[in-house]
């Protein structure tokens, strides 16, 4: 059972993904917060295996909230929710540490398959924030060989342009088994933990 937090200044919002992870089998609600003034008390009582985080809230905010679950619990998995009207906040998020990144119109289940893929020990994004992400980084720097092998180059196209794991072991032809296999060598050669800052580093460094 994946115990889940949530926070959301939009008490309406907090009641609809409290009642989405009430009917998920495997998913357990527990709790729901305006804003991550307290965060870290929270955790302490609702002790979460992961948290689905606004970015914009009062008092204190989505990115200052995973600053300070990372580095007293870097165990809890983290999914930014996010409007997607401000690129400095989506690439703050990222550099933040959070493992996932959707927007709030994803759909239910978009939403499910992302915290699948987090707790399984991968990350998820959504392909339009994934789009900003490659636009950003694509002038940057100058390439670097960080010896990728065919396929986790591949991998790592697919990532860049927003496919989830599913998708990319359909399209190569592999499972997903070997998917997250291939991104965790991915992670340790270009030395980054999420997925954002795999994206971000392939296209600054021209590697897709």
């Amino acid at each position: 059972m994946v115990r889940v937090s949530v926070y959301d200044d939009n008490k309406a919002r907090r009641e609809s993904l409290e009642a989405f992870l009430q009917l998920s089998p495997g998913l357990f609600f527990a709790g729901g917060f305006e804003n991550c003034t307290h965060i870290l008390t929270n955790i302490q009582s609702a002790e979460p295996d992961l948290i689905l985080m606004d970015i914009e809230m009062p008092e204190t905010d989505g990115i200052s909230g995973v600053l300070q679950v990372k580095k007293n619990y870097p165990h809890i998995k983290i999914i930014m929710q996010t409007a997607f009207d401000d690129d400095d906040k989506v690439f703050a998020a990222i550099q933040a540490g959070a493992e996932g990144y959707i927007l709030k119109n994803a759909s239910i289940v978009q939403l499910s398959q992302s915290i699948d893929e987090v707790m399984n020990g991968g990350a998820s994004m959504s392909p339009s924030i994934a789009l900003k992400v490659m636009r950003y980084f694509s002038t940057q720097a100058q390439p670097n060989n960080y010896h990728l092998t065919l396929k986790e180059t591949e991998v790592l196209k697919h990532l860049s342009k927003g496919l989830s794991y599913k998708m990319i072991a359909d399209q190569m032809g592999i499972s997903y088994f070997t998917v997250n296999n291939h991104v965790k060598k991915i992670y340790e050669k270009l030395q980054v933990h999420s997925l954002g800052e795999a994206v971000a580093m392939a296209h600054k460094n021209k590697l897709v």
